[in-house]
């Protein structure tokens, strides 16, 4: 059974802090029916003064969501406002993400587990990664009809309810094998997840009884990311959040922590992936 998502989760989420002043943020459970295919629902809401805008960028965890809302495309300097409900369908994004947020909106998606949209979606699921692809190409489901409802719903609860209804046909039309394989998928992510020290393929494709190819293989086909893709953005997802609850954070026990083999290697990826030293994110958390 899905569990409640955790309230002061902020994982993916880069300056967590400064998000929570400028939006509202909520998560919702997913049904039962949906265990191993969808982790939680999120539902964002802005309301911008005039003439100010908010850029929140992620660090996307390693799965694809299935979302519904008045968001503007990813990037630094969006179109001109106003923006239509688009229902879509967001890949695994594979760098970091902006949204530029400006006047009010909101956003609702489903989060799928890792390797869970592979039951809902026939394709490969890697050829999705870093797109954003129209609901109705990927999934079936009556998108616009779906807008219209989530776009007169009172709050994320019933939009995110509005949302799950629309995809419980889908899963109940899936395909047994892919839904066999996809939850099998999510429940060895959910080992890597759980588990820090394990930090090599090999590790994790014994713990699944399977060889590297074949675990390499499905994770594509099911998750979008390859398993050392997966492994290595974990493990830099969760150093950041370390970061945003306050920890006092070392990081050379950290890199050798995350399977790395020096201070300066974790560096080096964190930097790369989130735009800023180590040092330069966790001073950028401190209250001002």
């Amino acid at each position: 059974m899905p569990q409640p998502p955790d309230p002061q989760d902020s994982r993916a989420i880069l300056h967590p802090g400064v998000m929570a002043e400028r939006v509202r943020f909520e998560r919702f459970a997913a049904p039962e029916e949906f265990a191993g295919i969808l982790d939680w629902c999120w539902s964002v809401e802005w309301e911008m003064p005039p003439g100010e805008s908010h850029a929140q960028e992620t660090l996307s965890l390693p799965a694809v969501n299935i979302s519904v809302g008045t968001t503007p495309p990813p990037g630094p300097h969006p179109p001109p406002r106003p923006y239509a409900v688009s229902p879509r369908v967001v890949g695994v994004a594979t760098r970091r993400t902006t949204r530029v947020l400006s006047g009010s909106g909101w956003n609702v998606a489903a989060k799928a587990s890792v390797g869970g949209f592979g039951a809902l979606y026939a394709g490969r699921v890697a050829d999705l990664c870093d797109l954003e692809v129209p609901m109705r190409q990927v999934l079936a489901v009556d998108d616009e009809r779906l807008g219209e409802r989530m776009a007169s719903a009172p709050d994320g609860a019933e939009r995110s309810a509005s949302l799950v209804a629309a995809l419980e046909p889908v899963l109940a039309q899936a395909d047994p094998e892919r839904l066999r394989l996809a939850r099998e998928v999510a429940r060895i992510a959910e080992v890597a997840a759980d588990q820090p020290e394990m930090v090599r393929v090999g590790d994790l494709a014994a713990y699944a009884g399977m060889s590297v190819r074949t675990l390499q293989r499905l994770f594509l086909e099911y998750a979008g990311v390859s398993p050392s893709w997966m492994l290595r953005r974990l493990r830099l997802i969760e150093a950041a959040e370390r970061v945003a609850r306050g920890q006092d954070v070392r990081w050379a026990d950290v890199a050798a922590e995350l399977g790395y083999s020096d201070q300066a290697h974790l560096s080096r990826d964190f930097t790369a992936a989130v735009g800023q030293a180590p040092s330069a994110y966790a001073a950028a958390q401190r209250p001002t």
